[in-house]
């Protein structure tokens, strides 16, 4: 396999460093509000790439974390008239909420940052004996100038930044570029204990001690997203190497998702709720639009993509479908009844070629740095030759069993396993009709053929005939 790295610019062969264990961080969402599209994709990215690394016979440690005080959540509360604690908890309660509707699962370790500060504290004690931080009246700064390679993750030169760059009235740093590591308690804000004097981390320091915490130094992979470079990536990495951690072997940074060619920002007002979109568009349909497009490349939001998104995933569930009724009639004895077994096997060799080769190249998409988009591309070249196969009804029923299983194996690494399982829409007595509807149709009983269609489009479903049997489908 082998991975981007924005920090190398440039793919590179991966090689986990723990042999067969992946470890990877993602950045996670800052609570003071509900998660948006935007938001969510670092978190299907991951999720995915969680899936695929397993599917190749790894283990994998994911950790994304939760940012439970922040400026942001001191504020939200402050002009609501509640408790930081009463808002981090409620859009850290929401942020679950909505992210597990996706049916994608959960990171296998999601810490917060308030039960991490002894943590913090121990990573900034090191960095200020290592003389890369110092204290003013409480506050902690991480001290740019003592760490020459800052500015190496977005290809910035320390005196280039340093240009244009203020003090914000309050702050007693020795440099516009020092950045807070602690932050001296003010009245009425949440504090900890610490050897400074109470306070609050800064937001960064967070990352590096909890990363480090659960993955241990050289870990293999930090995602998030691309505004995260900078100035939060810089400063994770030196606050980490400056307390003489080696740090991420791999950074992975995704694109932004755009509307009318802006990034979607809550600061911005132009965001699209992660929680709304679930109340228009199916899980899958939304990771379908996640996936469509190469994780470093940005996503253009438009209801047009989304919709696209949903067509494409209806016709995999009803590939899925015809799959299950063609198996179904087969066990039936109704389906392909005259076929050779010339036809058959010539038939059965052809698909199964066909889906070997479409196999390789769906994982060789994902070994090329998580080509989501030509893996996407694959599991639909493969759907019109099965769906092509299925029409002709010259293939056996074990072919299709084992083209079914390919087919879930490669959507379940994509988070779109929920497309298999929509056969199990169908009510029961409804596909019983519609087996009993073929059978008269065999038997030339028309009338009750009939009669059992329109039965079964009463019910809100549709039958069509094909040449192996039936499909049912929700009436359109």
């Amino acid at each position: 396999m082998r991975l981007y790295d924005s920090l190398r610019q440039g793919k590179n062969d991966f090689v986990p460093r723990d042999g067969d264990h992946v470890t990877m961080y993602v950045c996670g969402p800052t609570v003071y509000n509900y998660v948006h599209l935007g938001n969510a994709r670092p978190y299907v990215l991951s999720l995915v790439a969680k899936r695929y690394f397993e599917s190749q016979g790894l283990g994998v440690t994911l950790v994304e974390n939760i940012t439970d005080i922040d400026d942001r959540i001191i504020n939200k509360a402050a002009a609501e008239g509640r408790t930081w604690r009463e808002v981090a908890e409620e859009f850290a309660g929401a942020y679950v909420e909505d992210t597990d509707r996706l049916g994608l699962g959960r990171p296998d370790v999601e810490p917060y940052a308030t039960e991490h500060i002894a943590e913090i504290i121990e990573l900034i004690e090191g960095l200020i004996g290592a003389g890369h931080a110092y204290v003013a009246d409480g506050d902690v700064y991480f001290d740019v100038d003592s760490y020459p390679p800052y500015g190496k993750l977005s290809r910035q030169q320390i005196a280039e930044m340093r240009h244009g760059a203020r003090i914000t009235p309050g702050e007693v740093k020795d440099d516009p570029l020092d950045f807070a590591l602690w932050k001296a308690a003010k009245p009425g804000e949440p504090q900890w204990d610490s050897p400074w004097g109470p306070g609050r981390p800064g937001w960064h320091i967070e990352c590096s001690a909890m990363s480090l915490k659960y993955l241990g130094p050289g870990f293999d992979i930090h995602g998030g997203g691309r505004d995260l470079i900078f100035p939060h990536h810089e400063n994770e990495i030196a606050q980490a190497e400056g307390a003489g951690r080696d740090f991420a072997r791999f950074w992975m940074h995704n694109g932004m998702l755009n509307t009318r060619e802006e990034k979607m920002s809550k600061s911005i007002g132009n965001i699209f709720l992660l929680r709304e979109a679930l109340k228009l568009y199916k899980p899958e349909a939304l990771i379908c639009f996640f996936l469509s497009s190469h994780y470093r490349s940005s996503i253009e939001f438009s209801h047009e993509s989304l919709d696209e998104s949903t067509q494409q995933v209806e016709r995999l569930k009803n590939l899925f479908r015809a799959m299950e009724d063609y198996l179904g009639a087969a066990a039936g004895g109704t389906s392909g009844d005259t076929d050779t077994a010339v036809d058959r096997d010539a038939t059965d060799v052809a698909l199964t070629e066909v889906m070997a080769s479409h196999r390789d190249e769906f994982n060789e998409a994902l070994a090329d740095d998580l080509n989501t988009a030509a893996a996407l591309a694959t599991v639909f070249a493969a759907a019109r030759v099965v769906n092509a196969a299925l029409d002709e009804g010259r293939v056996s029923a074990d072919t299709i069993e084992k083209t079914r299983e390919g087919l879930l194996t490669m959507a379940h690494i994509l988070g779109l396993n929920a497309v298999a399982e929509a056969q199990r829409e169908v009510p029961a007595d409804v596909l019983l009709m519609a087996a009993d509807r073929r059978r008269m149709r065999l038997e030339r009983n028309f009338v009750e053929a009939d009669r059992l269609r329109d039965e079964i489009l009463a019910r809100g479903y549709e039958v069509r005939d094909t040449a192996g049997g039936f499909k049912v489908i929700e009436a359109e």
